[in-house]
């Protein structure tokens, strides 16, 4: 165990669901072991730290951390910067400074990289701290892991409004197009398919950005779909590229907006379901075409959230005090599955994680392109936890017709 008696917790990223689940993991369970004196939380993740905006957690009440741990989103809150090499020196020096012995990072694939490069500079100085990764995204992409703590529920609520969504479109037919979010990984997107209860339930398509996107061969499908059902839903992944790897919303849009990483805004921005929606009605000539852009509603939409991972991000966080106090060990916790469906923890390097991405995995995508593989469902089906709500239909009871026609 490091000499030092104190820990020091932040949240990263993109806030979650149950990303709160995680904190109040790390807390309650490091302040079971006698020899930590003292549990930090950081306003704003690293840039709290280099700001030394620190929170004393060893004072919150279990019942009121209980109530954080169920609130969704970032409860410390969070921060987009992405630490090179000068900024985690700025992160060392204030944990040095502090006497922390112990530091959880919890977020995606930025936040492990940082956590690298911190636990780095701990080794190169000689100062024992333990530098504990915490999974966290909503786009499942953190190599390594089975799942990742925030997908499950936000793949729920994908596939509740997509159930809607058919629902309304059923009602008054025309096309619907949604966007979701996922620059690099379409697990999110794909969670629309969940929604399908009937043969001719929509989505009917589903782009992923594993796959390489054509506007015409677009337009084609949509048109076939429509040609058959006299309606058409249809769920993109905000990451949809052309051959080059492109992304379709950098071509289809005049001005561009950039994030603090240099990435193409894709989130926050209703352009990519406009543009496909007037290539529909342009191209086809179909009146009714409505677009959303899912944004950040399926991040931490209160109310709807899986059990299954609410009771899975507490336990990384909690696994991950574990494995830093009696493991004695730098690294980033993650998910496994086996059996039927059970999971167990373990703890892989740091370097195994940061700044790496996984994406769907072939035998998850349909030979269409455009559709989810039955392995894919029974991947999500377990992940999105019990009490899905279930639509049902008027059976059909013609009247026969007295006029003709």
């Amino acid at each position: 165990m490091s000499d030092s008696s104190k820990v020091l917790v932040a949240q990263g990223g993109g806030p979650t669901a149950v990303i709160n689940q995680s904190l109040v993991g790390v807390v309650l369970e490091a302040r079971r072991f006698a020899g930590i004196s003292r549990v930090y939380g950081a306003r704003h993740g690293v840039r709290g730290i280099v700001n030394e905006d620190l929170d004393d957690l060893t004072q919150e009440t279990v019942a009121n951390l209980e109530l954080v741990a169920a609130t969704p989103a970032a409860a410390l809150g969070s921060t987009r910067d992405k630490p090179d090499l000068k900024y985690c020196q700025e992160i060392f020096k204030v944990l040095k400074a502090h006497e922390i012995g112990h530091f959880f990072y919890i977020g995606g694939n930025d936040s492990s990289d940082t956590v690298r490069i911190v636990s780095e500079q701990a080794q190169a100085a000689g100062y024992p701290l333990r530098c504990m990764h915490i999974p966290k995204t909503i786009d499942n992409d953190l190599v390594g892991n089975d799942h990742t703590p925030g997908y499950p529920s936000a793949a729920r609520f994908v596939a509740q409004a997509f159930a809607g969504a058919n629902l309304d479109n059923a009602a008054l037919p025309g096309v619907y197009v949604g966007v979701v979010m996922g620059r690099h990984a379409g697990f999110l997107t794909a969670a629309a398919a969940m929604a399908k209860k009937y043969p001719d339930d929509g989505p009917h398509l589903v782009y992923l950005p594993e796959r390489v996107f054509e506007l015409p061969k677009f337009l084609a499908d949509v048109k076939a779909v429509h040609d058959r059902y006299g309606r058409c839903v249809i769920a993109v992944s905000e990451g949809i590229h052309d051959a080059s790897g492109k992304s379709i919303a950098e071509q289809l849009v005049k001005n561009v907006e950039r994030d603090a990483h240099g990435n193409v805004q894709l989130s926050g921005t209703g352009a990519l379901a406009d543009l496909l929606c007037d290539e529909i009605k342009n191209q086809l000539k179909i009146k009714r075409v409505r677009g959303d852009t899912f944004g950040y509603l399926q991040r931490s939409f209160l109310g709807c959230v899986s059990d299954v991972d609410q009771r899975e991000a507490r336990e990384v966080g909690e696994k991950a005090v574990q494995f830093a106090l009696w493991g004695d060990r730098d690294g980033s916790v993650a998910i496994k599955r086996s059996g039927q469906y059970a999971v167990s923890y373990e703890l892989m390097a740091l370097s195994d994680v940061a700044g790496k991405t996984r994406t769907m995995e072939d035998a998850f995508i349909a030979d269409s392109g455009t559709d989810v593989t039955d392995a894919f469902r029974l991947y999500l089906c377990p992940l999105l936890g019990g009490g899905l709500p279930d639509a049902h239909r008027l059976r059909r009871h013609p009247v026969a017709k007295r006029l003709g026609g």
